[in-house]
């Protein structure tokens, strides 16, 4: 997975935006330098990956860290995102961003393709309805916003985590088993390990009635910071959706990839 934010070529444009100060601009930009795969940075390495003295680099990271955005381990000066990121992270969930941000592409995506399109985000061992809009046919499926469905079984969650480390995995399905809900469903770790790596190949995933067997759904990833924020879905009854797969595979790649770049990826 690419590490989204960390691209220096950005750098320069946004700071020659008209009123744009170049010390926020770098400021924030140091901000999403962090990312999952790269949580720790040391002063001389920032420097170097962005191309900037490293004076100035210590400068905006102590004052980050004055204002708990950012925190330094006593033994390796290395830095870590702080409470203060932690903080917004909350204030802009809570706020409903995302939602809002992704509400006209589901809007589109529906008049596209006929069927439900639903915003899932992660939720613990499971992923959460954040957005959602049903599908126009008399048989169609219904998403409840705010509920919780389970993280093994369909392509929602496949293409949530997919992208988590294998350790992470393994700590949040390995211990308690993964529950049955009929035949199609994936219950064997090493199985849904080979199918997470197939989905970070694919770039997307196609379920066929893995939790409910009468429904058949569509999913890529949406990212944020270089790290899946939600997968964006289609899905409907089986006997619609499995002759309309490839048609709608490029649609809701290219829906996740615009919601990518609206949330800055």
């Amino acid at each position: 997975m690419a590490d989204h934010g960390t691209d220096t070529t950005p750098v320069a444009a946004a700071s020659q935006a008209p009123g744009v100060l170049q010390t926020v601009d770098r400021a924030l930009v140091v901000l999403l330098t962090f990312t999952e795969q790269r949580p720790e940075w040391g002063v001389s390495e920032l420097a170097r990956h962005h191309g900037w003295d490293k004076a100035v680099v210590q400068r905006l990271l102590t004052t980050l860290t004055a204002r708990s955005f950012l925190m330094c381990d006593d033994v390796s000066r290395r830095y870590r995102p702080g409470p203060a990121l932690s903080r917004l992270a909350r204030v802009g969930e809570h706020s409903g961003v995302l939602p809002s941000l992704a509400r006209p592409i589901l809007a589109r995506l529906l008049r596209e393709t006929g069927e439900s399109i639903v915003l899932n985000v992660p939720h613990g061992s499971g992923y959460r309805c954040a957005a959602a809009v049903d599908g126009t046919g008399p048989v169609r499926y219904t998403a409840i916003i705010g509920a919780v469905m389970p993280g093994h079984a369909g392509a929602s969650g496949h293409t949530i985590f997919a992208y988590h480390p294998e350790r992470e995995i393994r700590q949040m399905f390995g211990p308690t088993g993964l529950a049955r809900f009929n035949d199609r469903t994936i219950t064997d770790l090493d199985a849904l390990l080979t199918c997470y790596a197939q989905v970070r190949t694919d770039g997307h995933c196609v379920s066929y009635g893995e939790y409910d067997e009468a429904v058949t759904a569509v999913s890529a990833p949406v990212l944020q910071g270089g790290a899946v924020a939600a997968s964006l879905t289609v899905i409907g009854p089986s006997h619609r959706v499995d002759r309309a797969v490839d048609t709608l595979v490029p649609l809701v790649r290219a829906g996740a990839a615009e919601i990518t770049a609206a949330l800055g990826g």
